[in-house]
């Protein structure tokens, strides 16, 4: 079962520029901390990617100041990037670091929205450079309406991905647009040049209408196990869900309670954006809460 041991709030010394939540919060594992990155909105609502170390054990959690500057900034006027950029996935290959973030676009009515994947890349895991304005992923037959959240590992010179499928837009009764998307797999030679042919990996149970960020890890029995977040209809608010698959290509759904429920006083009505990740022979998740991460990210540990 998960054990929260933490919650990161946006500090009262921050960017100007950093108003509000830590979205999206994705590790960087190094030996004796790990960073984490995370998407804070300035007042016009367009995010940039900060972070912050952290320095923890299976008790407690230490932070250190959230980086002065943005490492990611949204891109020009007409961008995939323009309105706000979030990271999702960082690989380290050949010595330097891969964030695979997310650019946003706003849609001409709220609330459509766009997405494409692109490529940032840093030497020191602190400053990084946009491989292209143009994203390395976007809309295509088997994604018609965007892409985004991907999760990125590699495995014997294998470039594996899970992301986030946009199929469709319904419209309510009372005009209100839906977005659908669920999860999709894809795979590279070389990280950039991604071929995918429309394999779903996680796919919609009855009433369900999103299915959003994974996280992959493999277990060391070599078994697959992934998190994610979904909203059902009901419901309408974000929820973990978790599956597991033998060879990464086909996943079995379980939503197991004890893999997905974490206890939170900051997710109260929401928990959403799961990164798990292994530190120091231990597990740990960090996930975001009420508001998509409005106040900050939780940390939690898992207890056999």
């Amino acid at each position: 079962m998960w054990k929260k041991i933490s919650f990161y709030s946006l500090p009262k010394n921050r960017p100007l520029e950093a108003v509000t939540h830590a979205q999206l919060p994705t590790g960087l594992i190094f030996e004796n901390f790990v960073r984490v990155f995370f998407a804070s909105r300035n007042h016009n609502n367009i995010s940039s990617v900060y972070y912050v170390d952290m320095f923890l054990n299976d008790k407690k959690v230490d932070f250190s100041s959230i980086s002065e500057y943005p490492v990611l900034i949204p891109g020009d006027i007409g961008t995939f990037d323009e309105h706000g950029v979030y990271p999702s996935s960082v690989v380290m290959y050949n010595n330097k670091y891969f964030m695979y973030y997310i650019g946003w676009n706003k849609g001409i009515e709220a609330p459509l929205f766009y997405t494409s994947i692109g490529l940032a890349v840093s030497e020191d895991g602190q400053s990084f450079a946009k491989l292209s304005s143009a994203p390395i992923m976007s809309r295509s037959e088997h994604d018609p309406c965007l892409v985004t959240s991907p999760n990125v590992y590699i495995e014997k010179g294998l470039w594996r991905m899970t992301y986030v499928s946009g199929i469709k837009w319904t419209r309510a009764l009372d005009g209100h647009l839906q977005s659908h998307y669920h999860i999709k797999y894809a795979e590279s030679q070389d990280g950039v040049n991604w071929k995918r042919d429309g394999l779903v990996a996680i796919d919609f149970q009855k009433g369900e209408t999103n299915i959003a960020r994974p996280s992959v890890i493999r277990d060391q029995n070599g078994n697959y196990k992934m998190w994610f977040s979904y909203v059902h209809s009901e419901i309408g608010k974000y929820r973990i869900g978790f599956a597991k698959s033998k060879d990464g290509f086909f996943w079995e759904r379980t939503d197991d309670a004890e893999q997905t429920n974490i206890d939170c006083s900051q997710a109260k009505e929401m928990i959403c954006y799961p990164f798990v990740f292994f530190f120091k022979n231990n597990m740990y998740i960090l996930y975001n809460g009420d508001n998509y991460g409005q106040k900050g990210f939780g940390i939690a540990l898992w207890r056999e």
